[in-house]
């Protein structure tokens, strides 16, 4: 929420200085109705994609040069009087661990790409109406990866002799890559757990994530703490959602306790996720009687992995071993006497 442009006169002499500018009340969402009762949501999510819940929230695709793709999103009123909402794509980036939208209407590469099939909708109270997002990528386009936002947006003038005119709408965010071949991987490593108590109390543990990936990362997750008998155990507490990585960023993400739990030492372990990519780390940290303790380097669980490789050994034996008996079996057919 911003406040732009507003001059008051209330404190002078009088308060005969008229107010004048624009309250913007923007949120990011996959489906909000927070914007005073209009909301938006994506209707569908790449077939490659439907297993990942993060395509059904944001639209997030990986397309070469020249491709055209269609996505539908619904918006809907909430409340008990008509609305006029309007439609459009407008500039986004992600700056300081943050996925963050541009003023008004500011357009860049990926919102001048997509159009929408209504420009403006009527919606009469708790209606809601379909319409189609269109994203064309040109023939030249550079490799990389781009953001942007679909607004729906309603507007109140500022009333007659000066005030404050009201702007209020909601998005969809928008992840594009671009590029020949398969999307780039999304991947991220967890480097280290600092306990941390902030001066009125309040313990936190502090996950340092660097995005090795090639693709955008919006985290979630949640924390667990273990005494070392293992006779106590906290949580789970949930990490703080917003934190967005892009490629090669790295920065903090941090889970809250919402209950005090004693100094520790603890058994912390941690786990993380975008989309379909999940990790997990541990490390022993302790709370400090106030501030940030020393960074902890964590350990990644790999455990994962040796399991995946074990069942592809043994998926492999399995197809070898039914081709050899086919095989023994087709030869015995072809040998004379044999019916």
């Amino acid at each position: 929420m911003r406040l732009r442009t507003i001059v008051a006169g209330l404190l002078v002499a009088g308060a005969l200085a008229p107010v004048t500018g624009t309250l913007d009340r923007s949120a990011l969402a996959a489906a909000s109705s927070s914007a005073r009762g209009i909301g938006i949501r994506l209707l569908e999510a790449p077939v490659s994609a439907r297993a990942d819940m993060r395509a059904w929230a944001y639209i997030i695709d990986h397309l070469p040069p020249g491709s055209v793709i269609h996505r539908r999103v619904e918006v809907f009123n909430t409340t008990g009087s008509p609305k006029v909402v309007s439609l459009y794509a407008a500039a986004a980036q992600i700056r300081d661990r943050k996925f963050q939208f541009a003023d008004g209407h500011t357009p860049n590469e990926l919102s001048t790409w997509t159009t929408l099939s209504q420009h403006e909708v009527t919606l009469a109270p708790h209606a809601r109406s379909a319409a189609t997002a269109t994203i064309t990528v040109p023939d030249k386009a550079a490799p990389g990866e781009r953001y942007a936002v679909i607004w729906a947006e309603t507007a109140k003038a500022a009333p007659p002799g000066g005030g404050v005119a009201e702007v209020n709408r909601v998005g969809i965010r928008l992840y594009l890559d671009v590029g020949r071949g398969n999307p780039p991987p999304s991947d991220f490593t967890i480097d280290s757990l600092t306990a941390q108590r902030s001066p009125d109390g309040r313990q936190a543990v502090l996950a340092q994530v660097h995005n090795t990936g090639g693709r955008a990362l919006d985290l979630s997750g949640d924390l667990k703490l273990t005494n070392s008998s293992g006779s106590l155990t906290a949580g789970p507490f949930k990490v703080q959602t917003g934190t967005t990585l892009a490629p090669g960023d790295a920065g903090p993400v941090t889970a809250t306790l919402t209950e005090q739990v004693p100094n520790g030492p603890w058994r912390a372990r941690i786990r993380l996720e975008s989309g379909l990519t999940k990790r997990t780390a541990e490390a022993t940290i302790q709370f400090p009687a106030t501030g940030t303790a020393q960074a902890v380097t964590a350990e990644m669980d790999t455990g994962y992995y040796p399991m995946v490789a074990l069942v592809g050994v043994v998926l492999a034996a399995l197809a070898a071993i039914t081709f050899l008996l086919i095989q023994r079996k087709r030869r015995s057919r072809r040998e004379p006497g044999n019916a």
